[in-house]
């Protein structure tokens, strides 16, 4: 795959016919997309976590009830309890894969201890588990009118409200979703 049709740091938008539950109604955020394959974070499913239960269960102190209330989301269906921070900090954390238009993703204990003293990105969203593609399979779910994709957008990622980020992601592409069928099908 040319470095022109790799989906590396846009949003896949699911279309209304998706009936995957993981990822119905879903966005998820490309961090890496190639040959081999495609790894995306979800950016729209609130897990059972906030982001207090995660700094209590790794011991990391944090007297900020705002920062203890932050939902933790559901990246996506493999290694559920792996955790990955998804943000636009340009700073060298231990273990951060950068994509993008200034986007990162950290797995990391330095960058969960900075936020909690208050000392970490601006913009971040904490998940739990991934989204993953094998070689091809990404490029045949798109070809079967599973997923729109679209350039991600930061106001969307870190300013939306996360129940609004699926109809958002779709009208920066000029797509009404409830304008859309909820089934396909072949002419």
């Amino acid at each position: 795959m040319s470095t022109t049709s790799s989906l590396t740091a846009h949003f896949l938008i699911a279309m209304p016919a998706m009936d995957d539950p993981n990822f119905a109604q879903g966005v998820t955020l490309l961090c890496q997309h190639n040959d081999e394959g495609a790894m995306g974070l979800m950016i729209n499913r609130v897990s059972d976590f906030s982001l207090g239960e995660v700094f209590e269960q790794m011991q990391i102190a944090s007297d900020s009830k705002e920062l203890s209330d932050i939902p933790v989301l559901l990246g996506g269906p493999v290694q559920p309890d792996r955790g990955f921070i998804l943000h636009d900090d340009p700073r060298d954390w231990n273990s951060t894969l950068r994509f993008g238009n200034g986007l990162a993703v950290s797995t990391s204990r330095d960058i969960l201890e900075a936020m909690a003293k208050g000392e970490g990105p601006k913009n971040a969203v904490v998940a739990l588990g991934y989204a993953g593609w094998s070689a091809g399979q990404l490029e045949a779910e798109i070809a079967a009118n599973a997923w729109l994709t679209v350039e991600a957008d930061q106001a969307i990622l870190f300013h939306t409200p996360i129940g609004a980020r699926w109809q958002a992601a779709a009208k920066s592409l000029g797509v009404n979703l409830s304008q859309i069928t909820d089934y396909s099908g072949r002419a």
